[in-house]
């Protein structure tokens, strides 16, 4: 049997019950400042991305300083501030893939898609992001895409992953 008061008192007071879920990541850890990261993750998965709302939400719950929310969320690649596009391009530029060839493969990637790392294209198919480093050196130079990793990259090569991304696009009719 609910009612109406019921139903508010289960609901999270900004309306949305994502809150819910966050907050029983905050009870997991104990509100405990030094579990920011593993906070930062659940939020995600929750909310898709970290917008300034929700750091600011984790920074009051954890009792944490904005600035050391946001320098987490900005210091790890897999922190996202916006949300992704359908497809997700993560470029290493670690040591070892700089020596490999990566700058020119972030050129050929950018020049396809007519923007640049850091940013999603205007149509939201394509995120383009660059890593410190993805732990793969032995594959130098390599690439997350879609969550998979591909390494000993081409130009080529990663401009026709991309470029398959586009046409099968296409050629579903979009």
């Amino acid at each position: 049997m609910t009612d109406s008061s019921t139903t508010k008192q289960s609901s999270h007071p900004s309306g949305d019950n994502r809150f819910k879920l966050l907050d029983r990541a905050i009870t997991k850890h104990h509100g405990r400042g030094d579990a920011l990261i593993e906070v930062l993750h659940a939020a995600q998965e929750i909310f898709g991305f970290l917008e300034n709302d929700l750091m600011i939400y984790i920074a009051r719950a954890l009792k944490r300083p904005l600035s050391q929310v946001y320098g987490v969320a900005t210091f790890y690649h897999f922190f996202r501030l916006k949300p992704n596009g359908e497809h997700v391009f993560v470029l290493c530029m670690g040591t070892a893939c700089y020596v490999k060839g990566a700058t020119a493969i972030q050129d050929a990637v950018e020049g396809r898609c007519g923007t640049k790392f850091g940013k999603t294209t205007d149509d939201n198919k394509v995120s383009l992001i660059s890593a410190r480093c993805v732990g793969s050196c032995g594959l130098a130079p390599v690439a997350v895409l879609d969550d998979v990793v591909a390494g000993k990259l081409t130009t080529e090569s990663a401009v026709g992953k991309v470029e398959a991304w586009i046409q099968s696009e296409q050629e579903v009719g979009v």
